[in-house]
């Protein structure tokens, strides 16, 4: 479904001194099966979150292709890029990002009222999707009237919103309790058995990779191991 083909991604100094580069990245390449769950994990520094975003196409990489269902994205201009981003990827970061002036029905249909979905049918989806993650009773709510496990799962609801082939989560239990944490990986397993979901994990959290299909390792910059748990 999505392959990264000889992905190189590094950061200059301050002063833009070439010798001051660091390669984040050195040719990574890997495939992201459909229904499953992917875990990425890693000591920091070893690019995982830099991986993550070159994905997402949130950064660009300084050479490699990334494809999707067979179109190279990297070939795509910034508005059509934008475009491809909001209709087929959904993300979950280890901060909520809910806006705190709407409510959490509003903030998950706000993604799909930005890809021209109009209001009432994207109110209408946002509904469901916190009914089916046990935010029901939460709707008119906003974020700082929620716990962080709610806010959480506000948040796959909103990845979830445009329907997109993948979902990619960078640390997203790293700010929650043990409890919270595990309702979170609950989730992420039901949306792949139900839904069919494609999720792509960087976590520190070792018992979310447990849960995972395949943990892959990554070690400055390059995939030490690729393990299938199934």
């Amino acid at each position: 479904m999505i392959r990264l083909v000889d992905i190189h991604k590094s950061y200059g100094s301050a002063t833009g001194d070439a010798r001051g580069r660091v390669e984040v990245l050195c040719g990574v390449s890997l495939e992201i099966f459909p229904s499953r769950v992917t875990a990425i994990l890693g000591p920091s520094g070893a690019g995982k979150s830099t991986l993550l975003n070159i994905l997402g196409t949130l950064e660009q990489a300084d050479s490699g292709r990334i494809i999707y269902d067979g179109v190279d994205v990297t070939t795509f201009k910034d508005k059509e890029l934008s475009r491809f981003r909001n209709r087929h990827i959904g993300f979950v970061f280890q901060s909520h990002r809910l806006l705190p002036e709407f409510t959490i029905v509003e903030n998950v249909a706000m993604p799909a009222m930005i890809g021209g979905e109009p209001q009432s049918r994207a109110m209408e989806h946002a509904r469901e999707l916190l009914e089916r993650l046990g935010l029901s009773h939460r709707l008119s709510h906003r974020p700082a009237q929620l716990s962080g496990g709610e806010c959480q799962r506000a948040a796959v609801a909103r990845a979830l919103i445009n329907d997109p082939e993948v979902i990619l989560a960078d640390e997203p239990t790293g700010s929650l309790d043990s409890a919270n944490r595990q309702e979170l990986q609950k989730v992420f397993v039901d949306l792949r058995d139900t839904l069919g979901t494609t999720f792509v994990v960087v976590t520190h959290d070792s018992s979310l990779a447990e849960q995972a299909d395949r943990v892959i390792t990554l070690v400055d910059g390059v995939i030490k191991s690729d393990v299938s748990n199934s």
